[in-house]
């Protein structure tokens, strides 16, 4: 097998390691799924797909050596993304009691747009996640890799991170899966909520700690 082939299915490999680990992305596209719709759902699993590419993009263009030349906008960057996962749990701690309101029309569309911007935003909340990429591509990848390489990164990208998510969100949007959500929608919204809030303190904790 060529090197360069073999370089970047490494490095999808790892990325789709990555993203099958169980973070805020995967919390919030499983209960966008259970709470909201299946469309809603993979409207977050695009959004998380879309933000693999931005991370991806910006590792090529060399953001971990500005990140580490910079150390305070990696900080920033940090506490901006655990403020917004914080800010995040509070709004879905407290909807947790209000009744489930099924969208129709335009409504849902509403709805399908801001599950997709949700996902967007919460997938790039961590800086963290763009030194991965690139230390990753700084491991895996040539000194030198061709074009092609370059080019079907992104896309790839995208194909890991969205396809993961979307078959998270057909998993829990199924009959099953909705019925026990909405059994115990109180709870499960307050632990979503507490996974997704502890993990924005930790980002700012990171932050605020010296090295």
């Amino acid at each position: 097998m060529d090197g360069s082939v073999l370089a970047l299915l490494s490095v999808l490999g790892a990325l789709a390691i990555g993203a099958i680990s169980p973070g805020p992305s995967f919390v919030l596209v499983a209960r966008t799924s259970i709470a909201v719709s299946r469309r809603a759902g993979l409207a977050a699993a695009v959004g998380m797909g879309i933000g693999g590419v931005a991370f991806a993009t910006l590792a090529l263009l060399g953001l971990h050596a500005v990140l580490t030349q910079v150390g305070w906008l990696y900080l920033a960057l940090k506490i901006a993304g655990g403020l917004y996962l914080v800010h995040l749990a509070v709004r879905i701690w407290r909807g947790a009691a209000e009744p489930i309101r099924v969208p129709d029309g335009s409504a849902e569309a509403d709805g399908i747009l801001r599950s997709f911007g949700i996902g967007l935003a919460t997938q790039v909340s961590n800086p963290k996640t763009a030194i991965v990429y690139a230390s990753i591509f700084a491991a895996l990848l040539p000194a030198s890799p061709p074009g092609w390489v370059l080019l079907a990164l992104p896309p790839a990208v995208f194909l890991v991170e969205a396809g993961w998510y979307a078959i998270v969100a057909v998993a829990f949007s199924a009959g099953r899966p909705r019925a026990a959500y909405l059994r115990s929608k109180t709870w499960i919204d307050r632990m979503a909520a507490s996974v997704i809030g502890a993990l924005g303190v930790r980002l700012v904790v990171d932050a605020a700690t010296p090295s």
